[in-house]
């Protein structure tokens, strides 16, 4: 359960038990076991250096952070008393607490350890001494020195384990049981540190501080070779996962689709609060094409930035990551939103062919989550995304090249063919009730180019286009056919439906002059250009029971029932 799922009360609650049971803890234990510790002050400061050195270098088991503080703690109490254990175990608890990065909304965390620690090092320290225990003895003199050495390393295990179990179950109200992995965890930590504890408490009690150099480098080196080990099998795991997500971003085709595969997996990998994807455009902004919170697609923001402007436009100047550990660092270097209770922010350019092509930014709650951050990791995954970004735009405009007229740019005869039997299939499936088809042509086009010129042909060609398309929106499909003449297929739509939208476009078509500028007979002057367009109409499945047909028939009505009947009006086919 996360910790801003705990509610306040308890947060409260904790802080509360912790501002009265700390400070009476420590007296009521120094009041009883009052430290004799004149003249070895430097000692306790080497152990306290090396507890802290301890906290802040966990050795990585299994993909766990473990944190051995209980093999200096044993030597502790065992030289210097319950009150000086207590004391430097609350000391280096901070570096423990430090390591997690806690947040604002987790900082209950640090009241309710220091808690947890003090009753565990009060609790099992008096039952040592309650037993008999004492101070500065040779474990291995007698059967009862050593056993209670023993009960003092099962009391601190047992009573640590049943305070955790205590929390889970009211602070964070998990129902777990007793024997948990945490548990093994635990007894496993217990197995590998207590014995250098013993070991370090006998040689001091021979050789004296020199102990913590002879027993405590060579744990703390094994500590950091584990660590490094860790994060060069961290690196090494994130480089096959990387491999495997270059791999399949290389499949997708689409943008959107190679957008959403990416933010999906930059989720899994780095678990951040929210992706931010910009692209350059044509006049060298970061304009934003994708925005993530919480795993959620939301709108894009329709401003840009300029070079230099804002964390982003300060990666595209520079071609350099920037990571922010919170919101204090980036508050001023920011322009434009960020999302609530940000805290780490790190921004990354998506560089192909040493040319920036976009930038991501990305963003957590907690502070310096992005400190350990393996940048050359997040940078590979950039890289790849940046290629199959240009990939995937670079088939999306071959596609509609393909299937798109490069003048009016609308769809081509190649493309409505292929949608037209794909609406006929929905057809046959009763998945869509019918179709209409109207073809159009422009009446005495030739005579256009014949006076006019070619461009001014084009230029009608485009105008007549936009009218229409303006018109039919995403109502239906429009698509040039060829030459002069176009198309549109309608769904779920009447032929007498069909037909008052021809007789409108026509009537649309005839009203409005089209003014063109490339005009051969006057360069210099614009002219307007009156035309009509004649329209036939056929339905499905009444006329036609496949696609062909269909395109024949509304072929059919144009030319004999508009055409040959005067042109500049609407016909629909007739069996």
């Amino acid at each position: 359960m996360k910790a801003n799922m705990v509610k306040p009360n308890t947060k409260n609650l904790i802080w509360t038990i912790w501002l009265l049971l700390s400070p009476l803890g420590l007296w009521v234990t120094y009041r009883m076991h009052p430290p004799q510790i004149q003249g070895q002050e430097w000692e306790i400061l080497g152990f306290l250096l090396f507890m802290v050195i301890v906290a802040s270098m966990p050795m990585i088991i299994n993909g766990n952070s473990v944190f051995f503080l209980q093999w200096a703690s044993l030597s502790v109490f065992l030289i210097f008393g319950l009150f000086i254990e207590t004391v430097l175990v609350q000391i280096a608890l901070m570096a423990v607490l430090y390591q997690a990065k806690i947040d604002k909304k987790s900082l209950f965390r640090i009241p309710m350890n220091s808690t947890m620690f003090i009753l565990v090092s009060i609790s099992s320290g008096n039952i040592y001494f309650a037993l008999g225990g004492e101070l500065k003895v040779d474990l291995f003199s007698s059967v009862q020195a050593f056993s209670l050495g023993i009960v003092y390393v099962l009391s601190y295990l047992i009573i640590n384990t049943f305070i955790i179990f205590f929390i889970d179950r009211v602070v964070y109200g998990r129902r777990t049981s007793f024997f948990t992995k945490d548990l093994f965890w635990e007894m496993l930590t217990t197995a590998i540190s207590y014995p250098v504890g013993i070991a370090l408490y006998v040689i001091y009690l021979d050789i004296g501080p020199l102990a913590l150099i002879l027993i405590g480098v060579p744990f703390i080196s094994l500590s950091l070779i584990l660590k490094l080990y860790h994060s060069s099998q961290t690196v090494n795991d994130y480089l096959k996962k990387i491999t495997e997500i270059g791999h399949q971003l290389s499949q997708n085709l689409y943008v959107s689709e190679t957008i959403e595969f990416f933010s999906k997996k930059l989720y899994e990998l780095f678990k951040v609060d929210f992706i931010f994807i910009h692209q350059v455009n044509d006049r060298s902004e970061l304009e934003m094409i994708a925005r993530v919170e919480g795993q959620e697609e939301l709108p894009v923001f329709e401003n840009t930035l300029m070079s230099s402007e804002g964390i982003c436009g300060r990666v595209l100047e520079t071609k350099k990551a920037l990571v922010f550990h919170s919101k204090q660092e980036w508050m001023e270097v920011n322009k434009g939103y960020m999302p609530e209770d940000i805290q780490s922010v790190l921004c990354m350019p998506l560089i192909k062919n040493s040319k920036v092509i976009g930038v991501l930014l990305l963003g957590k709650k907690q502070k310096k989550a992005f400190a350990n951050m393996k940048l050359m990791v997040l940078d590979l995954l950039c890289a790849q995304f940046a290629i199959a970004l240009e990939n995937a735009k670079y088939f999306e405009k071959t596609k509609e090249n393909s299937e798109k007229c490069g003048l009016t740019k609308l769809y081509n005869y190649r493309y409505f063919e292929k949608y037209l039997t794909a609406r006929f299939t929905e057809l046959q499936n009763k998945e869509i009730k019918n179709l209409a088809l109207i073809m159009l042509d422009i009446d005495h086009f030739k005579s256009i180019n014949d006076i006019y010129g070619h461009q001014a042909g084009n230029e009608i060609l485009t105008g007549f286009a936009d009218r229409i398309q303006q018109l039919i929106g995403d109502h239906g499909l429009f698509a040039r056919y060829g030459g002069e003449e176009f198309v549109i297929l309608l769904t779920n739509t009447s032929i007498a439906e069909a037909y008052d939208l021809a007789e409108f476009i026509r009537k649309m078509i005839a009203s409005k002059p089209f003014l063109i500028k490339q005009n051969m007979n006057d360069e210099n002057q614009q002219t307007k250009v009156s035309i009509t367009a004649s329209l036939g109409l056929a339905s499905a499945p009444d006329d036609a029971d496949e696609p062909m047909a269909l395109i024949r028939h509304a072929d059919r009505a144009l030319y004999v029932g508009a055409k040959r009947a005067g042109r500049n009006r609407v016909a629909s086919y007739i069996k």
